[in-house]
């Protein structure tokens, strides 16, 4: 493909080009640890933690995952019940928040399209002290 520019740009700098012939891959080990941080982040586990399936879904990928998520201590949520709602909620509102904010992500910075996200929470890990993220 021929570069497009009109020559008039800063002396030494690169024309425009219009676009490339070519293809770009992420292989699966890429998008796996994507998909590890982004969850990690989500639920606040370490990344190591934190399982991660691919499927086809009509020619777009499906992911799940499988991760423990971390909790407040009971006795913590019986002196202050309001540190729940602080900390995202529930278990399951947690979860439900995640998916969406997982998909978000690994679209945004894999470019790949990604049809449904799964979790399915395989434990939990209880904060000692500060916040839950």
């Amino acid at each position: 493909m021929p570069i497009q520019g009109d020559g008039a740009g800063v002396a030494g700098a690169a024309p425009a080009v219009a676009a490339l012939a070519g293809h770009n891959r992420i292989s699966t080990q890429a998008l796996t640890s994507l998909a590890q941080a982004a969850t990690a982040e989500a639920l606040g586990v370490p990344a190591q933690e934190v399982r991660v399936f691919w499927s086809d879904d009509g020619g777009d990928l499906a992911l799940a995952v499988g991760t423990p998520v971390t909790i407040p201590r009971l006795a913590d949520v019986l002196r202050d019940p309001g540190r729940l709602q602080r900390q995202g909620g529930s278990v399951l509102e947690r979860a439900v928040a995640a998916k969406a904010g997982i998909l978000r992500r690994v679209t945004a910075l894999s470019g790949a399209h990604i049809s449904r996200v799964d979790i399915r929470l395989t434990g939990a890990r209880v904060s000692e002290g500060g916040r839950v993220r």
